[in-house]
């Protein structure tokens, strides 16, 4: 912990000040959702996607792409990763919202939608806190970005058509803007992984590596999380009226979140322990499969049932508990590396 600067040390406590803030400004200042919401890319606020590329960016810039060949090699963890991220997640996730809210239909519809957006955004920063697979991430964000332009649509049909009328159960009509899909992929992850590459290649060429890992990027680290708290304070400053407004909605639809974050992120790594894949491809698997991009939620969920629905509401309020909850689970990866993962190398 010496050794950290005092951004990295007290973190926590920044992410909290930051949640604070935000819900202060949502709160107090009249107007201020409106302004943050009346420019937009996409579907998503313009300030806040400013955020979420200055957050990604540093992060990619410190993949070493030449070496995700290893990671496409390794089939335990594209298989086991493709698993959880789209067969197990999303079917957990349809468990919870009925079991939580089975008499709120728009809260569950909005739950469902954020359990089918796999995550492509803030599981880099949550990986590298935790000193995952960074190559690993790269590779898993890609795939994912993949499987959600195609399959979303599929997905959301069957979770909210399909399987509950299968089991008895009320249906929820929704049509899905592909267009809205493939754009947030390459909006929010497209953009700062192509200039990470680029940072990187050109880097690399021109000054050498040792330059690059040693001088440049730990210069260029710490944008990461000035990003992240920017991102929350503007989240949490455009829903503070509707969250302080409402607690007991946002309680309801925080729990069956709370549940699945530590129970997916849980299975990840006791899946990632036994098949014996290390701690750092451990760690990876366990913060994609648990991470959600609630970008494409929000954008889903308030191009499909408008801006004030329900839905819109349990979209907003997945990356409030997923915040501060990944956050914790940084630190409970990292005791685990110490508990369960001294046997192994770090990565296999």
């Amino acid at each position: 912990m010496g050794k950290l600067s005092t951004l990295d040390r007290f973190l926590p406590v920044w992410i909290i000040a930051a949640m604070a803030v935000g819900l202060l400004l949502g709160k107090f200042v009249p107007g201020l959702n409106t302004a943050l919401d009346a420019v937009k890319i996409g579907s998503v606020s313009l300030p806040i996607a400013i955020g979420l590329l200055v957050m990604m960016y540093p992060v990619l810039a410190k993949v070493r792409y030449n070496e995700t060949g290893r990671v496409l090699a390794d089939r335990k963890l594209m298989i086991t990763s493709l698993i959880i991220n789209w067969v197990a997640a999303p079917a957990f996730m349809f468990a919870l919202a009925w079991i939580f809210v089975p008499d709120l239909p728009e809260y569950r519809t909005g739950l469902i939608i954020v359990g089918l957006a796999r995550c492509i955004a803030m599981v880099m920063i949550w990986n590298d806190l935790a000193c995952g697979d960074r190559e690993a991430a790269t590779v898993l964000v890609l795939i994912n970005s993949v499987f959600q332009v195609f399959a979303f649509g599929v997905l959301g049909w069957f979770y909210l058509q399909i399987l509950p009328g299968w089991l008895g159960l009320p249906t929820t009509s929704a049509d899905f803007s592909f267009w809205a899909i493939t754009a947030s992929v390459l909006i929010f992850l497209g953009i700062p992984l192509l200039a990470g590459f680029l940072t990187r290649t050109l880097g690399e060429k021109a000054k050498g590596r040792d330059w690059y890992e040693g001088k440049f990027l730990p210069k260029l680290g710490p944008w990461a999380l000035y990003g992240l708290l920017f991102t929350i304070v503007l989240l949490f400053a455009l829903q503070g009226d509707a969250i302080t407004s409402n607690p007991m909605d946002v309680a309801r639809i925080a729990l069956p979140l709370l549940v699945y974050f530590i129970v997916v992120f849980t299975a990840g790594m006791v899946i990632g322990r036994i098949l014996n894949l290390g701690y750092a491809k451990t760690t990876t698997l366990a913060f994609t499969a648990s991470g959600n991009n609630f970008e494409l939620a929000i954008a889903v969920a308030i191009g499909t049932f408008g801006v004030t629905s329900g839905q819109a509401l349990a979209g907003v309020v997945g990356p409030l508990i997923e915040v501060p909850v990944l956050v914790a689970l940084v630190y409970v990866a990292l005791w685990a590396r110490k508990r369960f993962f001294t046997s192994q190398p770090l990565s296999v």
